[in-house]
């Protein structure tokens, strides 16, 4: 049996649809928070269970049974260490063969300040002495994709990221890797460094925009406190913004910019270019600031 934390989550939902690829529903469970929102799940026959990071309690129940766990790391910036602790904790008490986390590129050395709270949870999960797999994500590629209208009609992207690059992969290259290793063997007690094939910049990213949407779209550098100040004038909470501002301030620096073969390897082909990226965007799909 494989339990999928925050399955109904942008991740996690996409982690479920490439599982099902590999295995019967009957062995998929999504553990969710609001069971409600995950009906659609259980209309494919995956059996859902509530699991509240507000009740640490709870995910004794949700992993009762479980032989690999996906642990999708919370969206609750500044909790999440804890949050996370819950369930470490609940899978060592059910003797579960596999837990995979879905960590941050570099992990405990990583310079974003994301990065304090991957770190923390991977030392727990390697002190807690249970089989992991640490699959470090870089950025979403949808990340950035989540303005591209707002961009066009302004005629430029804005950031405070420089020439910085970013070997970014969309949430669905992710996904499959995810349910490569939780559904295959030989991946306990292994690190996975993953990220697209390619780093972009933001004038590739806005160079790319503009071609395919026919318009002028220039990159627009911004200092952090500019940068901030856009970010806050649009509505982002708080601490989502400094995030932002911070992991802009270190691709700046290079932190996300090295390319390895593990995630291609894994889900056995390339990963999505930019360029598809930018036209499913485009053509209707939707980004989101943050990283999961």
């Amino acid at each position: 049996m494989i339990v999928v934390t925050g399955a109904t989550g942008q991740l996690g939902r996409l982690v479920i649809d490439r599982l099902l690829e590999r295995v019967p529903a009957a062995s998929v469970v999504a553990a969710v928070r609001s069971p409600e929102k995950a009906a659609d799940l259980a209309a494919r026959g995956v059996e859902i269970r509530q699991a509240d990071y507000d009740r640490p309690e709870s995910f004794k129940a949700a992993l009762a049974g479980a032989d690999k766990v996906l642990l999708i790391s919370s969206n609750e910036v500044g909790k999440r260490a804890a949050q996370h602790r819950a369930v470490v904790a609940a899978a060592k008490e059910t003797g579960v063969s596999l837990l995979a986390y879905t960590s941050l590129t570099d992990g405990p050395d990583s310079p974003l300040s994301l990065g304090t709270e991957h770190g923390a949870t991977e030392r727990d999960i390697r002190d807690s002495g249970l089989p992991f797999t640490f699959l470090r994500n870089n950025w979403y590629t949808e990340n950035n994709l989540g303005d591209l209208a707002g961009a066009i009609e302004r005629g430029a992207i804005a950031s405070n990221a420089g020439d910085g690059r970013i070997a970014s992969a969309t949430r669905d290259d992710f996904a499959a890797a995810a349910a490569v290793v939780l559904t295959g063997e030989g991946h306990e007690n292994r690190v996975y460094e993953l990220t697209g094939d390619t780093a972009w910049s933001f004038a590739d990213l806005a160079a790319e925009v503009s071609r395919q949407c026919g318009k002028p779209v220039a990159h627009q550098p911004v200092s952090d406190e500019q940068y901030h100040a856009i970010l806050a004038g649009v509505g982002l909470p708080g601490p989502l913004v400094d995030v932002l501002v911070d992991a802009n301030a270190r691709i700046r620096e290079g932190a996300l910019a090295t390319v390895t073969d593990d995630l291609r390897t894994l889900i056995g082909r390339p990963t999505t270019p930019l360029d598809v990226a930018v036209k499913a965007a485009l053509d209707g799909g939707k980004g989101s600031g943050g990283h999961a």
